[in-house]
């Protein structure tokens, strides 16, 4: 599928069916026959999860457990076997891909674009419809999750999730499978990953493999997964070798201009510092601008490393040496992921993590 199927795919998101949120605690409107969707609405879990329970799987935690067995036995739900192929007919042919970024990030980031486009792909191969959201804020999440639990779409992608967002996905009622780790219930929901701890530990040690010892790293928004485990990978490889990074730690938020910026910042705490690994390669371009600005040569006064081998590692000057983390693979593997649990509701949570590698250039 090209990029241009982004154009007829993005819905506007202030056409929704309800005007206020669910209130927790209050009581709420059922059909004379409750279903297994009303369960999981008042036990505010996902459908899955409700399913779960339901067939007794082990992969459900006690307390959400007996929240779904009380809403049962609230409301007098009693299992509807259906007649095999209902639910297919049931279905809206669309997959939300929820970005919980800003618009104009989703557009400028490279690794947006990669991930969405080898969704849209696999997801052409099912015939289903992907739609675009955009949540970054309270109010926009709200908007988001009235919008998921419409029953516009058949289940979600939720790619850059930030745990300070108020995105309560197993009050959704869909199938949910995220592209990074969520930094809490991590064992509750399907997702794909790369293994950015072990990236991280593998260029932080490749760094001081090259004698240099004060290596400092650029870490991403401590919010996210991504951030959170590249910066363990970082302070792991550095405690390894007996490194105090007291000092050498600063963060952006995985553009070019926090990069630049915190560059600056880190010169003028460690002027001598010999080495920055940085957790993203759009950092990592900023990096070398401020390095250039205050006179430092990329290697040979100051190495640095990124994190992604995006397009643009090739075109940086020098060009960049970087960890590859797998993209394409992700966004294919998730779409795998989902379609399974959509045909297979009970379908236990699934977590991949896919290797990193390191590519070497000219920056390092």
């Amino acid at each position: 599928m090209s990029p241009e199927c982004f154009g007829n795919i993005t819905e506007v998101l202030s056409k929704v069916f309800y005007k206020e949120d669910t209130v927790p605690g209050t009581p709420q409107t059922v059909s004379a026959t409750p279903k297994l969707a009303d369960v999981a609405q008042l036990a505010r879990v996902s459908s899955a999860t409700a399913s779960r329970v339901l067939t007794g799987s082990a992969r459900v935690r006690p307390q959400t457990r007996l929240k779904v067995e009380e809403a049962m036995a609230s409301l007098g739900y009693v299992r509807n076997r259906a007649p095999r192929g209902s639910a297919q007919a049931k279905r809206a042919g669309s997959i939300a891909l929820v970005v919980c970024e800003e618009n104009v990030k989703i557009f400028a980031d490279p690794f947006f674009a990669r991930v969405l486009w080898s969704i849209s792909k696999a997801l052409a191969t099912a015939d289903l419809q992907p739609v675009l959201l955009a949540v970054h804020s309270p109010k926009s999440c709200r908007t988001g999750s009235r919008y998921l639990r419409s029953g516009h779409v058949d289940g979600a992608i939720i790619v850059s999730l930030h745990g300070r967002l108020p995105l309560d996905l197993e009050s959704l009622g869909i199938p949910v499978v995220l592209i990074g780790r969520p930094l809490q219930g991590s064992d509750e929901f399907s997702y794909v990953d790369a293994d950015n701890a072990g990236g991280a530990q593998h260029a932080v040690r490749y760094l001081l493999g090259t004698g240099r010892s004060l290596v400092a790293t650029i870490a991403g928004p401590p919010d996210m997964a991504p951030g959170a485990d590249r910066l363990a990978g970082y302070r792991a490889a550095m405690t390894s070798a007996g490194l105090d990074d007291r000092g050498l730690i600063v963060y952006g938020d995985f553009t070019p201009a926090s990069g630049e910026h915190a560059m600056y910042r880190l010169l003028d705490r460690r002027p001598n510092v010999e080495a920055v690994f940085t957790a993203s390669d759009l950092m990592a371009a900023g990096v070398i601008r401020a390095l250039r600005w205050r006179g430092r040569r990329v290697p040979q006064d100051v190495a640095v490393v990124g994190f992604g081998d995006e397009l643009l590692a090739q075109h940086t000057d020098p060009t960049l040496t970087t960890m590859r983390q797998p993209i394409d693979a992700m966004g294919a593997q998730a779409a795998a992921e989902l379609l399974a649990c959509i045909s297979m509701p009970t379908k236990d949570p699934c977590q991949v993590v896919l290797d990193t590698k390191l590519v070497l250039r000219d920056s390092a």
